[in-house]
């Protein structure tokens, strides 16, 4: 039977691990965007370590998440005490996520951009 801090890592390091497959990035790339080892965060990802503080902003960065969503994941954070985002940090997210869409073209970008804009306006 495995201790609620080790079950509680592991659920992190998945989470950590989904969340970096979807961003389509390997170990190695986390590593550079983190200024962490790769070996270090092999062992997060596997639940062999519980992060810091520090080391949970640097992956969330990378993540392009919000730290409060891993503080969450790693229990430091009750779910029902995480504030929502204002809505600037809202659509600062979204236009980050929007640039960071490398199938898209610039034009093709600004014009969602554009569009979005136009309908928070209207």
């Amino acid at each position: 039977m495995t201790d609620p801090w080790t079950a509680q890592a592991e659920a992190l390091g998945a989470f950590i691990r989904s969340q970096r497959e979807l961003a389509k990035l390997s170990l190695r790339q986390m590593a550079e965007l983190t200024s962490l080892s790769h070996p270090y965060l092999s062992q997060v990802e596997r639940g062999v370590h519980q992060p810091s503080m520090r080391v949970l902003k640097l992956i969330s960065q990378a993540l392009n998440l919000s730290a409060e969503t891993l503080l969450v994941q790693a229990g430091l954070l009750d779910e029902h005490d995480q504030a929502g985002p204002d809505e600037a940090d809202l659509t600062e997210q979204i236009i980050s996520l929007i640039h960071s869409d490398h199938r898209l073209t610039q034009a093709q970008q600004a014009a969602l951009i554009a569009v979005y804009e136009s309908m928070l306006r209207g």
